[in-house]
């Protein structure tokens, strides 16, 4: 369901319980949110106003928003004016999705004052707005001229003007025969239906039309097949009429109520109902689905970020191997600049294409040399001597390259690993701070245009340690699981100790696994198979059937100087072949 007429009258309704609250604190949190504090009765308060285009609400809230050390113009000049104030009412007109939040105190001459806030959601067209006593504009979040295609100023000094509506106020239906005259008796169908019901009323959603149908028809089983007679059609709006019109009757009694396993929700009518029930309720559900979409976005963003660097390495190992599969010929050009150089006696001192001399590598049988005829021979036998110390030269250190780009490789996989596995914004920020420490992202974090906040936190004996690894008790020893490369360094080589054992899927990304032992405690054989299958499960290869994973004690697990982050060597191992398995599906 939108957050639509119906909502934000409930919403305002509730809202009117703060009548008398002082206002105390304002703050933007973002470009889309304005968070108003009020004390009341001896409890803070914090009013949300949203109005991101795909999260426009405005309820009470009790999810916390960090709030930015430099405070942007518009909440300055909420501070000067309503900081002080005692919120008078919260109303709304009819069905509309504006909501006024009226405000009255003194000024600094111990005069009144009555100020309007006034909250306008309305999609990509919602607005923050604050007005005078005679509803003249002081200032706006959002300002807009009449030139950008809207028909209105909402600019300081400009008189404040009423979104217009070609829709029909549903107040001013005064029956369910008023209420029919106006549908379209072509609709056979509930989904034509409530898409014209919703785009002829005012503000009310085509989600919320879905539901009151579904309800009708549930207790109505006449209505599971709705027949073309007109007299049925007649009763069946008169039941949705009656529906509607209860409804917004009765707006002081509606609660939020979950729709389709959380993704979607609507409103009841309901005898008691707690305190700002909806508003709270509202305030999960939109909070859960802003955090989740931000989420994606800052994943989307670093994934980006990771995987234009996967791509340049990857181009430059085919580059490499380009030049490897050149350096195939250098002895070949070593063997014609050899042969050209014995047998200079007996070549004629003139310029050719091409020459045919024994090989006496290869029982002397004639071999053809090709030959650049703007050289001697002699010329071209120092030619390829060149082509061929020039090739030996890059073959080795083309080798290196490769070796070291393999390596540089494997460690950006690692990343785009935990990255996939990542649940948290807060994982994410610690992705974000490894890869802009990493030498191999500086091109590519520079040169990116997202602002992104990054929680620095190193992993050193001598600093804080950010540190919350997944944890598992299995038969009475604790399992612990890193969530990246930086804790997975931390958890292995800083916090274990030399006696716990150490678990790692064989050639396959994935975290590292501690078992927490004690000091020659001798492990089951059991134990380390359900160690084995919580490691092949925090890998990539989760989905497979049978996974490989190598174990020893952390004592025989080494990091080579200069490694990358999660990058260790390790001797003493055995492996176990298992199938991945998580707390879940742990059943012990």
């Amino acid at each position: 369901m939108a957050f639509d007429g119906i909502v934000c009258k409930a919403i305002a309704s509730e809202l009117n319980m703060l009548s008398g609250a002082r206002m105390d604190k304002v703050f933007q949190p973002s470009k889309n949110n304005i968070v108003l504090g009020f004390y009341s009765d001896g409890k803070n308060y914090a009013l949300n106003c949203s109005i991101d285009p795909g999260y426009y609400r405005l309820n009470l809230t009790t999810n916390s928003k960090p709030n930015p050390k430099v405070a942007p113009n518009f909440c300055m000049v909420l501070r000067k004016h309503i900081i002080g104030l005692r919120l008078k009412s919260v109303y709304t007109l009819d069905l509309e999705r504006v909501i006024f939040i009226e405000f009255e105190g003194f000024n600094d001459i111990d005069e009144i004052i009555n100020l309007k806030l006034v909250i306008e959601l309305m999609g990509r067209h919602s607005n923050i707005i604050l007005l005078d006593d005679n509803n003249v504009i002081i200032d706006s979040l959002r300002h807009i001229k009449e030139i950008d295609n809207t028909y209105r100023n909402i600019l300081p000094h400009y008189k404040y003007q009423f979104p217009t509506t070609n829709k029909i106020n549903f107040y001013d239906i005064n029956s369910s025969d008023e209420f029919e005259n106006h549908l379209n008796c072509e609709i056979n169908n509930d989904t034509d239906l409530a898409n014209f019901i919703a785009k002829t009323f005012n503000g009310i959603s085509n989600s919320f039309i879905v539901e009151a149908l579904n309800n009708i028809k549930k207790d109505n089983s006449s209505y599971a097949q709705t027949t073309s007679s007109h007299t049925a059609k007649t009763s069946f709006h008169k039941d949705i009429y009656n529906y509607i019109s209860n409804t917004v009757n009765n707006i002081d009694n509606l609660k939020f109520k979950l729709l389709s396993s959380g993704k979607d929700y609507t409103v009841e009518i309901v005898e008691n109902k707690k305190p700002f029930e909806l508003n709270f309720a509202i305030d999960d559900f939109y909070t859960v689905k802003e955090n989740n979409s931000n989420f994606k976005i800052y994943r989307d963003s670093v994934l980006k970020l990771i995987l234009s660097t996967l791509k340049k390495y990857n181009k430059r190992l085919y580059n490499i191997d380009a030049k490897l599969k050149q350096c195939e010929n250098m002895d070949v050009y070593k063997l014609y600049g050899e042969l050209i150089t014995a047998n200079l006696y007996k070549i004629p001192e003139v310029n050719t294409e091409h020459i045919e001399l024994e090989n006496y590598y290869d029982n002397n049988n004639l071999i053809r040399i090709p030959l650049d005829k703007k050289y001697s021979p002699n010329e071209n036998a120092k030619r390829y001597f060149k082509k061929y110390n020039k090739l030996k030269n890059a073959l080795e250190i083309v080798s290196i390259q490769k070796k070291e780009t393999i390596q540089e490789l494997k460690y950006i996989e690692s990343v785009v690993y935990e990255l996939e596995s990542a649940t948290t914004v807060e994982e994410i920020d610690t992705i974000y701070d490894e890869i802009t420490e990493n030498s191999i992202f500086k091109m590519s974090t520079s040169k990116s245009t997202k602002k992104m906040k990054v929680k620095k936190s190193r992993f050193t004996k001598n600093k804080t340690v950010k540190f919350n690894p997944i944890k598992y008790i299995v038969d009475n020893h604790t399992i612990l699981v890193g969530r990246n490369n930086k804790e997975n360094d931390y958890l292995t080589l800083k916090f274990s100790k030399k006696s716990d054992y150490w678990f790692h899927t064989k050639d396959i990304h994935g975290s590292h696994v501690i078992l927490k032992v004690e000091a020659n405690e001798k492990i089951s054989d059991d134990l380390l198979i359900k160690c084995s299958e919580i490691a092949a499960f925090h890998s990539k290869a989760k989905n497979s059937s049978n996974v490989p994973v190598d174990y020893c004690l952390v004592k025989f697990v080494k990091k080579p100087n200069g490694s990358k982050p999660g990058m260790v060597i390790y001797t003493n191992n055995k492996t176990l072949n298992v199938q991945p398995k998580n707390k879940k599906t742990l059943i012990y």
